[in-house]
This record gives C-alpha cells, sequence and structure tokens, in this order.
C-alpha cells in the first residue's frame, strides 16, 4: 500500500463539524490502496466540549499520532489549534515523513495556517503536499471590506499567506469546485504543475446504523401530535442570514394560534459551546416566530445526537447561503435520515441536482442576493407543497442508487484516483 498522512489538527473527539472529512477519508481510502496516518493534537488542547461517542465510528485499527499544543491564554490572544500547534505539528510531520516512507502529505483546511505546513515539510523531506479546501481562505465575508477591522486584517493575512503555503502543491482539492476555483486564477502556475479535483461531503450509512446500539435519546425536543418539526443542524454561514431574514418575513404571516409547523436551529450558535449564543433568536422574534414557530438550540451537540434529533424530527430543513459554491454537508445526512426534506438552496450549488435525483427532497432553489424577494414571496406555497408531498412520504421512495456517488466511499474513491495520478506523475 501506499501511505499517506493526513495532518489536521482536530480529530474526534473534537466534535467539529470538519473532522468528518479526514475521518471518512481515512475510513475508506485502505479501500483503494492507501494506508491512512492521522496526525492531530491530542483533545486536551481542544477549546470545544469531546463527543467520546465519536471516536467508536473510527476504524479500529487507525493509527492517530497526536502532538501537545501550546495552551490557551489569558487573555486569549491566539486560539487557533493550528497556530497554537504549529511548531509540534511540524515537528512530528518531520520525523515520520523522514523515518517511514510515506507518499503524500494531505491537509485539509481550516486551520489555515496548517497548510503553511506543507510547503515547509515539501522543502525539508521532498514529500509532495496537497491542500483540501473544506472552506475557502481569501474570501469576502461581512466585515472584510470594512477598513482596518479585525476581518479586513484577516482577509489581507489570508492574502499574504495562501500563496505562500500552495505554491508548490502538487494537489489541491476542495468540498466543491468553486471552493479553489479563484486559487487557480490567483495562483495560474498551479494548472500545470498540479492535480485538482473536488469531492463534496460523503454520506456515510453506517454512522446512521451505530445508533441503534448506542440507545441515544433525543433530549432537545420530542415528536408532539398535530405538529410537524423540522430541523435545520449545524453552523449558519455568513451570507445565509440574508436567505433566512426572506424566509422569516415569508413566514411572519401565518396565524401562531394556526399553525402546526416549527422550524428547530441545532447548534447555530456563535462559538460551539455557549448555551446562549444565540444567532437566531432575535431575527425571528423581529418577525413574531420566536418560539412559535422559530426555536434555536446554540451549543453545539455531539454527531450522533445530532443524527438521534434527525431521526426524531417529522422533516429536515437545508438552506444554503448567497454563495454558489456553497454545498452543505448536511444534505448527505438528510437523505440518509430517511426523512423528507425541505431544502433552499442556491441554483449553483451542486446539491440541488443531488437532492432532486434522490426523490428525498422538496427544492426551492433561487440565484444569489438578487433573489430574496423572489424567496419571500414563494417560501411559503413551497412550504405548503412541501407538507402535501411529505404526507405521503415513505423512506423506501429514496432512490439511494442516485445518491451513490455521494457516499462516503464513492468520494474517497475519486480522492485516491488523484492521489494516484500525482505520485505516478513524473517530478
Amino acid at each position: 500500500m501506499k501511505k499517506i498522512l493526513i495532518l489536521y489538527p482536530h480529530f474526534p473527539p473534537s466534535n467539529l463539524a470538519g473532522v468528518h472529512r479526514p475521518r471518512l477519508f481515512a475510513q475508506h481510502l485502505p479501500a483503494f490502496g492507501w494506508e491512512p496516518v492521522i496526525l492531530t493534537v491530542h483533545e486536551n488542547y481542544y477549546e470545544e466540549a469531546p463527543d467520546w461517542n465519536l471516536v467508536k465510528l473510527l476504524p479500529p485499527n487507525l493509527r492517530i499520532e497526536k502532538v501537545n499544543a501550546f495552551a490557551i491564554t489569558k487573555p486569549r490572544l491566539i486560539g487557533d489549534i493550528g497556530l497554537r500547534a504549529l511548531w509540534q505539528l511540524y515537528k512530528r510531520a518531520k520525523q515520520l515523513i523522514k523515518t517511514e516512507g510515506f507518499d503524500f502529505l494531505y491537509i485539509p483546511i481550516p486551520s489555515f495556517y496548517c497548510a503553511l505546513l506543507g510547503r515547509m515539510l515539501h522543502r525539508k523531506t521532498g514529500i509532495k503536499y496537497g491542500i483540501d479546501y473544506i472552506d475557502p481562505w481569501v474570501h469576502d465575508f461581512p466585515g472584510s471590506n470594512k477598513l482596518f477591522s479585525r476581518h479586513w486584517w484577516s482577509k489581507k493575512l489570508a492574502g499574504l499567506l495562501e500563496p505562500i503555503a500552495i505554491k508548490e502543491a502538487s494537489l489541491i482539492t476542495g468540498v466543491a469546485e468553486g471552493y479553489y476555483t479563484a486559487v487557480l486564477e490567483r495562483n495560474p502556475h498551479l494548472k500545470q504543475q498540479a492535480v485538482f479535483g473536488a469531492m463534496p461531503y460523503g454520506g456515510e450509512e453506517a454512522d446512521h446504523l451505530v445508533l441503534k446500539t448506542l440507545q441515544l435519546k433525543p433530549y432537545l425536543f420530542t415528536k408532539e401530535s398535530g405538529v410537524f418539526k423540522l430541523v435545520y443542524a449545524g453552523a449558519m454561514l455568513p451570507k445565509a442570514y440574508t436567505v433566512l431574514e426572506a424566509v422569516f418575513r415569508s413566514l411572519a404571516g401565518i396565524e401562531i394560534d394556526k399553525s402546526k409547523i416549527q422550524f428547530h436551529f441545532i447548534g447555530t450558535g456563535k462559538t460551539p459551546d455557549d448555551p446562549e449564543g444565540y444567532n437566531i433568536k432575535a431575527l425571528a422574534g423581529r418577525y413574531g416566530l420566536w418560539q412559535t414557530i422559530v426555536y434555536e438550540y446554540p451549543r453545539r451537540i455531539p454527531y450522533l445526537d445530532v443524527l438521534v434529533h434527525l431521526q426524531e424530527a417529522d422533516g429536515i430543513f437545508i438552506m444554503g447561503s448567497t454563495e454558489p459554491h456553497y454545498t452543505p454537508s448536511k444534505s448527505y445526512q438528510g437523505i440518509l435520515s430517511g426523512k423528507p426534506i425541505l431544502a433552499l438552496l442556491h441554483a449553483q450549488s451542486t446539491a440541488v441536482e443531488v437532492l432532486k435525483n434522490s426523490n428525498a427532497a422538496h427544492v426551492l432553489h433561487f440565484n444569489g442576493e438578487a433573489d430574496l424577494k423572489y424567496i419571500e414571496n414563494n417560501f411559503r406555497a413551497a412550504l405548503n407543497a412541501y407538507l402535501n408531498w411529505s404526507a405521503n412520504f415513505n423512506s423506501s421512495q429514496v432512490n439511494k442508487e442516485a445518491f451513490h456517488p455521494y457516499s462516503a466511499k464513492a468520494v474517497t474513491g475519486k480522492l485516491a484516483a488523484l492521489l494516484d495520478a500525482v505520485v505516478d506523475k513524473e517530478t
């Protein structure tokens, strides 16, 4: 087997969403001729609460190397785990590469600082390296255009560091093509030098099957006769709030006392562990929807607990942002949950086709900021159509064959093919 070192500072028992990308790659890479080793930071240095049930999803023979990190100071000057452990990750990675003959170094980001290790280790050891864009690095986001603001400086720093990190990369990948298209435009030499490709977050059916053995129970809400409960689970992107407000404007005219629909937002808070870090409460209150139609549980809950609440819900709500490249990984969780999905997505999101072909979703799509009024005018009608459709929904109607290319194993197969092309390519 060829050997790949996957360097990612968060890994189970971390409950951050990004851990599932390297977790699922590591699970399936051996089936395609690659032996993975994970290099990460010890959980004692994480800020988020650990999720030990998540560890139960790891392959029993997966090798995980852990390093220490510098502690968080008070006041909190440096929080990013990749920056706090940059030196320790570098030292251990260099030792592993020099002594064990790895064929490739793969670094999913964020943490964006870890991308710098690819070039550093390539210079010291000659190993080929690749960067996987779970999120874009250099991009506009709310506040980044305000001169000398914190977000402005963050974008400036990203613009300085990214070309340094990727200058000698052999592989550029991303959750969707839009995540790295601008990278290639800014760094045209990569088009000749590197292999690149897109692999979405893959869905893992085995994760849902584990629920039956753990006997986990929902605790945020339970089924209620006569009330249809939809769940949105996961963080809110900055450019999703204008979409959400258009939804709330559409819902504002519903007669509350006659409403039989509820939206439950889980893990949408300002920080992972703050139960009072509401992001949606004030917006819902502005339109008279708070705790009548809209409920929010800001704190991030463990991954398997999320799946339990998806099972308890009557339906799944998936909402994208005004950015066309955004492809919600929760789309695949929703399909595997066996529940009817109501999706509101940018027309160019790859999730639109996936959800439509699965027969598991009713999809309303739009075209960016210009269509916010369209969402406001049409969401309630789409919701009513969804409720009528879901009344006859049966999980047996889900087209799992259409979903197969988006399974975690199939997605990992795409990565393996790219890795093979890179290591077989003449230097």
